[in-house]
């Protein structure tokens, strides 16, 4: 069951363009305290009319959608100064790193279970508590990734990933001794990274700086970065230089 709310309930939205999953949002949200719903809209055009109109708190939106998808409806509200949290709830995991990029609140996927949207609803609820305002603006790098994991997205802090390898579509985030899947390409993921805190070194390889415990060559002209897993990765030919900068050379 869930708790008791701190405050009054959240104003919401829900945006779907599949009367099922809007049935099932509209039952789970009758049963949450903390929910106080507002309207539903069936897609993304509809959806912002009724957020401009009703000023929604927080918007249960999906992705796929004809028209304009949930991705550009954040995007839109991006240029807005209040703007309500957004939770997606998706069948689709592909595109958890897009939904970061527009500062996401959470992540849910398809069929949306009780308890994940109710941990989902305190994270937006903390976060009011916090700051005062639903959402803040999308950060300029990456601080944490949504993942994939059985049944579910959780989400890896970007401070708690050692080093990245592509596997042909996917990006693979090595996090100890763990490891995770996610549809990205390296260019696309090394963009969204902080330089100061991240570096490529391969074509296939990003790391973090502070994974790597010191370079060494094999007396042919090639490089490797010595991790602190003991593993190492070969340094690509161009990213030499960059990788250098680490031993002020």
């Amino acid at each position: 069951m869930a708790a008791e709310p701190l405050g009054p309930p959240l104003r919401t939205l829900i945006v779907d363009d599949e009367p099922l999953a809007v049935e099932r949002l509209q039952i789970l949200c009758a049963q949450m305290p903390g929910i106080a719903l507002v309207g539903t809209a069936t897609d993304g055009e509809a959806a912002l009319r009724m957020i401009e109109a009703l000023a929604p708190e927080l918007v249960l939106l999906d992705i796929a959608m004809p028209g304009l998808d949930g991705i550009g409806v954040a995007r839109a509200l991006e240029a807005k100064a209040i703007r309500p949290a957004i939770i997606f709830c998706t069948a689709f995991d592909q595109f958890a790193v897009a939904a970061f990029d527009v500062a996401a609140v959470d992540y849910l996927l398809k069929p949306v279970v009780p308890e994940r949207l109710a941990k989902a609803i305190g994270r937006v609820t903390d976060k009011l508590r916090a700051t005062g305002e639903a959402v803040a603006p999308a950060p300029e790098w990456l601080e944490e990734f949504w993942v994939p994991h059985r049944s579910e997205v959780v989400r890896v802090s970007a401070d708690d990933v050692d080093r990245i390898e592509a596997e042909r579509d996917y990006m693979r985030l090595h996090i100890g001794t763990r490891s995770f899947l996610l549809h990205q390409t390296i260019s696309e993921l090394e963009r969204r990274l902080d330089p100061a805190r991240f570096i490529r070194l391969h074509r296939s390889a990003i790391v973090r700086r502070e994974f790597i415990a010191k370079l060494r060559h094999d007396g042919l002209g090639t490089w490797f970065a010595m991790l602190a897993d003991g593993s190492e990765t070969r340094i690509g030919r161009s990213y030499l230089p960059a990788a250098k900068t680490l031993i002020g050379r």
